[in-house]
């Protein structure tokens, strides 16, 4: 069955009717009465495609057990990629969601799908800092950007509300939701040379009161991408449904499965502490990815969330998460040899983690009352996960041959594959909550919110022995912040927080190897400003000083302990929303100074943080002037200054600037909202190094480090038919 049948199935009307009636009065539009009886006048809206207006501002954002709270009263750095930007760029996947946030930087892994983000140089963990509708997911994993209806990202600590997790901010992405009005959209497009896409997203509500709502997509891509040799495969269903059980009582049901599938595309470089990191090679030239190696994921999620409303002032809301993300990475790796640009191409079928199964929970209760003067908010519950790791027992791996950045080779050979299974790792993370936040006068807030937290360790080897266990309780972790409105359009902000992640486990090389050190602690003072000019734009700045601990071993007594900070500080400043009607900006700018403290060697101690740079800045430009009518053009800078490629700074990736450029036009037929969106990527064709980064954070003197290419200039066009 084709999309379009699919469609035909769930067509509603293809556009509505809003009636105002008139008492009195003697004008007439369409409808004739007589003189003392109230005249009907009937008012045809048109309805426009998705995006088509560039609403790239917000005014809320959602602090998982806070709840859902006015920007102007948000003690936090928090930056939202909503849903007209997602469209209007037309995003494919995750990363090219966070591309658009000046504090965030990406470690791409397997492909140029894949990353682990991080955000103000703070590396995030694969679980702890990412979040699906408030519950924790596996974020090293592809995900489908059409599944989506905004990324929000809190920059900063938040521990305190989210329990144990890396100071590398809170990434939470939410799921599309049923929407009031019926409505079907197919989109049919094709990315680079034949990559051809097909989507369809149906949503509304249906039943008496309309107490049942569904929203169903589905999306096909397969084909050559951005060089020759290249294929991939995107498949994706999901189901979002509401069932008001009452009304004050939704049951929310959520399911999801996506499978992805690339072949051929360019591996990264490895490169030793020493080499020179050469300049990024041209990936639209094949040879530098082999058309045997590539890349396969499936990934099953189930979500399920329950809100209830007591009364106009007390909530309770219960969630829970289950996933499993499976991943088989057979890419190339090519070594580099030498400063040059010679490398060595080897493929893998690793032993590495291929498997992520993740249990998550949520339980808030919300509410507000009064004592005397003061007005309080408050929530008190507990969030957490569970996630086992699994791994193959016996992998493969192969030699190809060499070859040289500016000459690529293409080889011949074989896949590899692993076999058997084992339990190699396990967490578990429970988290007690308690919050207020008090208004002290019409212009004076504070708040203060308190974790408790418990952690349980465990690794495997693949006989099933228990190599390492720990276990923590009561972790305690609080955050307080001052918040004063100066007008209705201003406030200023003061956050102290602090913030703990499961502590490391000792090499094999140590005096205490095996052994699971206790929970490493971060710590951060924030100062932040937000200005609403005008409704629909926000701006924002913040200075921030963070801290995190990490352990190395003791070159003195060979015991591996905390003894090593890293610390970060910087600016950060952000503007999104309608500046005119006829422009909108999303984007912003950072500098960023993060370093690494005593790292038990020389080479390695108080230096840059590998792949972090001074200043990062993202700007996306939307024009769609009225007399132009439906035609809007749009222009996306990315700028990145110079960063370390090694944890003894003797190698450095240049910085580099690269410009998108895309155009749409909207227009109806048959009062059907029709847009056509055309994109170019990488405009100019720059070479450069998309991502660097460390085997070690913690700067080892023996870590190995990778580079990844950015993508050549890619092509993207869409039709989307609104139904």
């Amino acid at each position: 069955m084709t999309l379009f049948s699919l469609s035909c199935i769930y067509r509603r009307s293809l556009f509505f009717f809003c009636v105002s009636v008139f008492s009195g009065g003697c004008c007439f539009a369409g409808i004739t009465g007589k003189a003392d009886k109230p005249d009907e006048r009937i008012l045809v809206r048109g309805r426009q495609a998705a995006g088509i207006m560039a609403d790239y501002g917000w005014h809320e954002v959602s602090l998982g057990p806070l709840g859902t709270r006015s920007l102007l009263d948000t003690p936090f750095s928090v930056m939202i990629v909503p849903r007209d930007v997602i469209l209007n760029q037309q995003a494919r996947n995750v990363n090219d969601l966070a591309q658009y946030l000046p504090s965030v930087q990406l470690e791409m892994r397997g492909d140029p799908n894949t990353s682990r983000p991080q955000s103000r140089g703070f590396e995030a963990d694969v679980i702890a800092n990412s979040r699906l509708d408030g519950l924790n997911m596996v974020i090293t994993t592809p995900y489908a950007a059409e599944q989506f209806d905004s990324l929000q990202v809190l920059n900063g600590l938040s521990g305190a509300l989210y329990g144990p997790q890396n100071p590398a901010g809170t990434f939470d992405y939410t799921l599309n939701r049923p929407t009031d009005h019926p409505r079907e959209r197919v989109v049919m497009g094709v990315d680079s040379a034949q990559a051809l896409m097909e989507s369809f997203d149906a949503s509304g509500r249906i039943g008496k009161s309309r107490w049942f709502g569904y929203r169903v997509t589905m999306l096909n891509q397969s084909g050559t991408t951005y060089a020759p040799e290249t294929h991939l495969r995107r498949n994706l269903i999901s189901g979002a449904f509401d069932l008001n059980l009452d009304s004050r009582t939704q049951l929310q049901i959520d399911a999801s499965q996506y499978s992805y599938a690339q072949r051929g595309y360019a591996g990264g470089f490895s490169y030793a502490t020493g080499l020179a990191l050469p300049a990024a090679p041209d990936l639209s030239r094949k040879g530098y990815g082999q058309d045997f190696a590539g890349y396969n994921a499936s990934i099953n999620t189930v979500l399920a969330k329950l809100i209830h409303h007591f009364n106009d002032d007390w909530s309770l809301t219960l969630g829970g998460l289950y996933q499993d993300a499976w991943r088989n990475v057979f890419s190339v790796t090519n070594t580099l040899t030498d400063s040059a640009g010679h490398y060595r191409t080897s493929i893998a079928a690793a032993t590495t983690a291929n498997d992520f199964r993740v249990w998550s929970n949520l339980a808030y209760a919300n509410g507000r009352f009064r004592t005397g003067p003061f007005i309080h908010r408050v929530v008190i519950g507990s969030n957490g996960y569970s996630m086992g790791t699994f791994n193959p027992t016996r992998g493969a791996n192969m030699v190809l041959g060499t070859a040289r950045i500016g000459a690529p080779v293409t080889f011949s050979g074989t896949q590899p594959y692993f076999s058997g299974r084992y339990q190699s790792a396990s967490i578990t993370s429970q988290s007690l909550l308690a919050g207020d936040t008090i208004a002290l006068t019409r212009h004076l807030s504070i708040m203060g919110t308190l974790a408790w937290s418990w952690l349980d360790t465990g690794s495997s080897n693949s006989q099933g022995v228990t190599t390492a266990r720990y276990h923590v309780g009561a972790v305690f972790t609080p955050m307080t912040s001052i918040i004063y409105h100066v007008d209705s359009s201003t406030s200023l902000y003061g956050t102290w927080g602090r913030a703990v992640q499961a502590g490391p486990v000792a090499p094999i090389s140590s005096s205490n190897a095996n052994q699971v050190l206790s929970p490493l602690r971060s710590e951060e003072y924030e100062l932040g400003v937000k200005y609403r000019p005008v409704p629909d734009l926000m701006v924002s700045a913040a200075g921030f000083r963070m801290t995190r601990g990490f352990a190395f071993t003791d070159p003195a007594t060979g015991l591996y302990r905390e003894a090593g900070q890293q610390r970060n500080y910087g600016v950060e400043g952000q503007i999104a929303g309608r500046v005119t009607k006829a422009v909108s900006l999303f984007g912003g700018v950072t500098w960023l100074d993060a370093q690494t403290g005593a790292t038990g060697t020389l080479l390695t101690s108080r230096k840059q943080v590998v792949g972090v740079a001074p200043v990062q800045a993202n700007l996306l430009l939307d024009y769609h002037p009225g007399w132009m009518r439906n035609v809007a053009v749009n222009a996306s800078l990315h700028v990145m200054g110079r960063r370390a490629a090694d944890v003894a700074n003797y190698s450095f990736a240049s910085g580099f600037t690269t410009l998108d450029l895309g155009a749409r036009y909207g227009f109806h037929v048959y009062q059907v909202p029709v847009v056509i969106r055309f994109g170019v990527s990488n405009v100019t064709d720059k070479q450069y190094w998309a991502s660097v980064y460390p085997s070690s954070i913690n700067g080892a003197a023996n870590a190995t480090n990778s580079a990844v290419a950015g993508l050549p200039r890619t092509y993207h066009a869409t039709t989307e038919i609104d139904f």
